[in-house]
C-alpha cells in the first residue's frame, strides 16, 4: 500500500498546484461503479486542504462526482508520483467569468500518499501542448484559472 505522507497537500504539492498542471482525476463511475480516469489541467489549490478543478459542465466527471464524491487526483512530480484522496463537490455549474460552459469542482483533501513504486524517482515531469489556436488557448486558460482563484 502506498505510504501516507500527509493529510493535506505538502508545501511542494501546494506550490505545484498554483498553476495549470497535468493531473489524472479518478472518480467512481455513476453507471458501472467502476473506476473512471480522466486527464485534467485546470487545477488550482487555494490552500493545502482544498483543490479546485474546472471541467466541461456536461462531463462524465460531473455526473460521477454528483453520484459519489470519492476521488483521487494523481500528480506526477516533484520527484515522485502522488495520490491525493478526497471528497469532491460540484460547486458552480456553469462557472461565471468563463466563455465556455464549465463546472467547478472543489475537492477536500483527506490524505496524500506517495504512490511511486519502490526504488525509483521522477526525473522528468509530463509536458503537454495545446493542439488548438495558441492565442485562444492562452486566453481561455487565463479566464479559467482566474475563475478558480476566486
Amino acid at each position: 500500500m502506498a505510504e501516507v505522507i500527509a493529510d493535506v497537500l505538502t508545501e511542494q504539492l501546494h506550490e505545484k498546484l498554483q498553476r495549470e498542471q497535468f493531473v489524472l482525476l479518478s472518480t467512481v463511475d455513476a453507471e458501472t461503479g467502476g473506476p473512471w480516469v480522466s486527464a485534467v489541467s485546470w487545477v488550482h489549490a487555494p490552500e493545502p486542504g482544498r483543490i479546485r478543478l474546472a471541467v466541461g459542465h456536461r462531463s462524465r466527471i460531473v455526473t460521477n462526482v454528483e453520484a459519489n464524491p470519492r476521488v483521487v487526483l494523481t500528480v506526477v512530480g516533484p520527484d515522485s508520483t502522488y495520490a491525493v484522496y478526497g471528497r469532491a463537490q460540484v460547486t458552480e455549474k456553469p462557472m461565471e467569468g468563463v466563455v465556455i460552459k464549465l463546472a467547478r469542482i472543489d475537492v477536500s483533501v483527506e490524505a496524500v500518499r506517495n504512490a511511486m513504486f519502490y526504488g525509483a524517482r521522477i526525473v522528468q515531469e509530463p509536458v503537454y501542448e495545446k493542439t488548438y489556436d495558441e492565442e485562444a488557448a492562452a486566453k481561455l486558460d487565463r479566464q479559467v484559472l482566474n475563475a478558480l482563484r476566486k
